[in-house]
């Protein structure tokens, strides 16, 4: 058994709204608001790194559990805006809460789809061995983007979310995940600058392609809605369920209009799909769990219900998770 004993989200203070973007770049309100959703996304402060935010999310998910660090036994913090290229950001956290010298680290590279896919880790780890696992889902995207490319820079907003999974009775019960790949589809989505075969260099420092993000909107898009809509398929059917029976889908919030989609492919209305990108924009692997931590603060999921994850990443990933109440 994988229980969710805890939940917390964080989110900076500071507002972005469309307003303040369009006295930056050529856009609008109306532009942004049309093609995404997103009216409103928060950005860090200039003292706050992406360890900071795990740190709020992950102290919010110890007391939530009514635990502390020192009850953990494992970390793994998906995200892919690190706080250091190396170690990797699971090593600042486990040393900023003061947790045991237990094993801790990052899932990276797998885009929006990462914490799904980090609980399906965490889950697979705790049936070799009873474990408490802190799970964090964290992306600080303001700090890497290109603020000049209005195709991409107000999409995005900072954030984190965190679980703490137990073999314990909790406020929750983890049921299954599902999670799978399409490598022939890495060119869809993908920051090609700073790898081997496009190393970080004088050239891309001049030209800014070591945070120019490659996206083909129409194949992501395509791929997003069929991946999150099978996934959530696939993981009904493992644990013995119907969509009659979710009480509610949370999914990754890239923009309303794939939300949109996914909704209407798996033929549900649209109050039994949580949605905040309006307010937070696209998180990237924070988007889950925070709008996981939000729902249940806001009344939004009460004890009993079930509940459906579904992400899609970069890879291209995708993931999705069954959460019995």
């Amino acid at each position: 058994m994988a229980a969710i004993l805890g939940f917390g989200g964080y989110v900076p203070e500071r507002v972005m709204t469309n307003d303040d973007w369009s006295a930056l770049v050529d856009t609008d309100d109306e532009w942004i608001t049309v093609r995404t959703g997103i009216k409103r996304r928060r950005f860090a402060a200039d003292d706050e790194a992406t360890v900071d935010l795990a740190a709020n999310a992950a102290t919010k998910a110890l007391d939530d559990a009514g635990l502390s660090a020192a009850d953990i036994d494992e970390i793994v913090v998906a995200t892919d805006t690190p706080e250091a290229y190396t170690p990797d950001t699971a090593s600042f956290l486990q040393h900023r809460l003061g947790a045991r010298e237990v094993p801790a680290y990052d899932l990276g590279g797998s885009g929006c789809a990462g914490f799904v896919q980090a609980l399906d880790v965490a889950r697979a780890r705790m049936l070799l061995e009873p474990k408490r696992i802190l799970v964090v889902g964290v992306e600080l995207i303001s700090r890497l983007m290109d603020w000049t490319d209005r195709s991409f820079c107000v999409l995005f907003g900072d954030a984190a979310g965190a679980v703490v999974l137990g073999p314990d009775t909790g406020k929750a019960e983890l049921l299954d995940v599902v999670a799978g790949t399409d490598g022939s589809q890495t060119d869809i989505l993908t920051l090609k600058t700073g790898g081997t075969r496009h190393p970080f260099n004088e050239e891309s420092l001049k030209s800014g392609a070591y945070h120019h993000l490659d996206m083909d909107g129409r194949r992501v898009f395509r791929e997003a809605v069929h991946r999150m809509s099978s996934a959530v398929g696939e993981v009904l059917e493992r644990t013995g369920r119907t969509m009659d029976d979710v009480a509610l889908v949370i999914p990754h919030q890239a923009n309303k209009r794939i939300i949109d989609a996914v909704g209407h492919k798996l033929d549900i209305t649209e109050d039994r799909v949580y949605i905040n990108v309006h307010e937070y924009g696209n998180t990237g692997s924070a988007t889950v769990p925070f709008a996981l931590w939000e729902a249940r603060e806001k009344g939004r999921i009460a004890a009993g219900d079930f509940v459906v994850l579904t992400a899609f990443g970069a890879g291209f990933h995708w993931a999705a998770a069954a959460v019995q109440f």
